[in-house]
């Protein structure tokens, strides 16, 4: 029987091979054992029921619990005036607000009651579309303290996105602010807000945070602020009892078909995934400061700048602004200024700031860093090895994270300072995490000979995974339970090493045959970027009628680099050598920029279209963090033409 300690902590890789192996013998023992170190109103009387047939999973069947409860009430018992999150606004000249336990227990409860002075109950949907301030993980924690579910929706979405999702969800209420700074630029939120209600019946309220003194537009009788309702309400709330089941939150993840997928996380498994994950991949000491640079309207945000650290009784950093203002030395400035401990961010980010100049980095004392992480995509080994030189100093372990909008927590990474780690690899699956490398006849491929790379799939329920799409259970079905029987298709390929460490090779629709040979992008890609002209590249493949499909690399260059034949040459050249002839791209289209979502991820779907000569096919682009780029991209490539 394992003893499990308070922290949940695997300390050596020994104990790390020994709980990995306890998982898979006995995963409902092993569960169990972690569950028990949470705060529970009534034990569990069924740790695991599944059928991935129908699909179904429940975890701690019979438990009741408050979320809240875990990150907020037991540490007033132990460390009430413990910072709990620290923000730092957009403007590096607004004051740092430090927010302790007891605080924070206090702000979510008296919010709490505002939610049900206005009607909202167990239940009942709630939508918010806010900064990252403080005030939107209070109204999120304050959604789960009465059992309102939350639909965070990020605020640099379009009108018609908010309303799409405020509309899917069925939701009561509407939480956001009258503005947003973001960079140099002051967004007005509440008036994207307005367009967007025009179309949304279930709304009843909407309750609004003045970021800003600017005048708010508000409707008679729909519209509260936030500060005059917390006026007509007490601050003691008392948390509702939820089953470990019942709904915690919805959450919206691009599908492939451009209809966004509800994602539906439930109470207990959500909360035993998450902060069970956080304390091993993090490895983190009671006077950490951690920062995870994401938007809390992302699954990165809600399970590792909300949930998993406050249940993990750690400070928590939220930043309103973004790594390029005043100057692209903020995230390294605020670094020094905090002593963050633990730097969680996106390969995106870490690759837009290894291109300026080294004085960014080299002006800030980063000494205090103790872990690097990555998460979001597969990080590629210029960025890593710049991230370790210029950013760890080769101090600091760097946790490669794979996980999804749908796991809920982290599934693949090392332990920070436990693991040996490799570039560009996630390493090895978390505790509990039952991987499998199907092949395309759908079988498994088994650890021998150990080299393998095939499909990823998951072949035993994990307490964080998300139980349906909201509102389609079939759609939920076929997506991710129909490719492969009685297993969990992540949609990713994956590279396994003789050690048994897995690299993420991209999304398995990014996996092109040409001439009969499968091809995935993420390799090319990294080939590609490994020029030292190269910024970043995006591979995708177009019909072609000898081949049946050839290669198009998007390539966007450094600063000042200018497009040449023989820049073609050298990038064609360079894929040649690093993975095969066979690999080389019929057309090489030099872009300012590439199609991204708001998390940084590289719309794929768009690039194809545009080289099939679908133009006019590519849906709505507004939710995208530069649309703008997207006419300039057809223009590049018609110009190739």
């Amino acid at each position: 029987m394992l003893t499990i300690p308070d922290n949940l902590q695997i300390s050596s890789f020994a104990q790390y091979k020994e709980w990995y192996q306890a998982s898979v013998n006995a995963p409902e023992s092993f569960w169990s054992a972690i569950a028990e170190q949470f705060e529970w109103k009534k034990k569990w009387n069924n740790v695991l029921s599944y059928d991935f047939k129908k699909p179904e999973v429940k975890w701690f069947e019979g438990g009741k619990l408050n979320i809240t409860e875990n990150c907020l009430d037991r540490y007033l018992k132990t460390q009430p005036n413990k910072t709990a999150i620290i923000w730092e606004p957009n403007n590096p000249d607004e004051e740092t607000r430090h927010i302790t336990y007891r605080q924070l227990y206090v702000k979510v409860s008296h919010f709490a009651n505002v939610l049900k002075n206005n009607g909202i109950q167990k239940g009942d949907k709630v939508c918010l579309y806010m900064p990252m301030i403080p005030e939107l993980a209070i109204a999120v924690l304050a959604c789960a303290r009465i059992g309102a579910v939350h639909s965070v929706v990020f605020a640099g979405f379009s009108s018609s996105a908010l309303s799409s999702r405020i509309n899917d969800a069925h939701c009561k209420m509407l939480i956001t602010a009258n503005e947003v700074y973001r960079g140099e630029k002051k967004v007005e939120l509440k008036t994207i807000c307005d367009e967007a209600l025009e179309n949304t019946p279930s709304i009843e309220t909407v309750i609004v945070y003045r970021r800003t003194v600017e005048p708010t537009p508000m409707k008679i009788g729909r519209d509260k602020f936030w500060f005059d309702e917390l006026q007509k309400v007490g601050k003691d709330c008392e948390a509702e009892i939820m089953d470990a089941e019942d709904e915690l939150f919805i959450l919206y993840t691009s599908g492939s078909t451009g209809q966004p997928k509800g994602m539906v996380h439930t109470c207990a498994g959500y909360m035993v995934g998450t902060t069970f994950s956080f304390q091993n991949v993090f490895q983190m000491q009671s006077d950490d400061i951690y920062w995870c640079t994401a938007d809390i309207g992302w699954i990165t945000g809600h399970s590792y700048i909300v949930y998993g650290p406050l249940a993990a009784g750690a400070t928590t950093v939220m930043f309103e602004g973004v790594p390029s203002y005043p100057d692209y030395g903020r995230f390294w400035e605020i670094c020094e200024k905090l002593k963050i401990t633990h730097f969680y961010t996106a390969p995106t980010a870490i690759r837009a700031l290894a291109k300026q100049p080294l004085s960014f980095v080299e002006k800030y004392d980063l000494s205090s860093l103790k872990v690097l992480g990555t998460v979001g995509e597969p990080i590629n080994e210029e960025a890593w090895h710049w991230y370790n030189d210029y950013v760890g100093h080769g101090n600091c372990p760097i946790v490669d994270t794979w996980w999804q909008t749908e796991t809920g927590a982290i599934m693949i990474s090392p332990l920070a300072g436990i693991t040996p780690t490799r570039p560009t690899f996630a390493t090895q699956p978390l505790p509990g995490v039952q991987l499998a490398l199907m092949d395309e006849k759908g079988k498994e491929i088994e650890k021998k000979p150990e080299k393998a790379e095939g499909r990823l799939a998951v072949k035993f329920p994990w307490p964080s995974m998300a139980r349906t799409v909201y509102g389609n259970h079939e759609r939920y079905k076929k997506v991710y339970f129909s490719q492969f029987e009685g297993k969990y298709f992540t949609g990713d390929g994956a590279y396994r090493d003789a050690s048994g460490n897995y690299r993420i090779t991209g999304r398995v629709d990014d996996v092109i045959i040409v001439s009969g040979h499968n091809l995935g992008t993420a390799p090319i890609e990294n080939a590609i970027n490994e020029h030292a002209s190269v910024a970043e590249s995006a591979v995708i493949g177009f019909p072609h009628e000898i081949k049946g499909n050839a290669l198009c690399a998007y390539v966007t260059l450094h600063k000042d680099i200018q497009v040449s034949d023989q820049l073609i040459k050298e990038i064609r050249s360079l894929i040649g050598t690093t993975i095969g002839p066979i690999a080389k791209p019929d057309k090489v289209i030099f872009t300012p920029s590439l199609p991204k979502t708001r998390s940084g991820k590289i719309m794929r779907r768009i690039l194809r279209k545009i080289a099939s000569g679908q133009e006019d096919q590519l849906g709505d682009i507004s939710t995208l963090l530069n649309p703008e780029a997207v006419e300039k991209i057809i223009l590049a490539y018609k110009k190739h033409l």
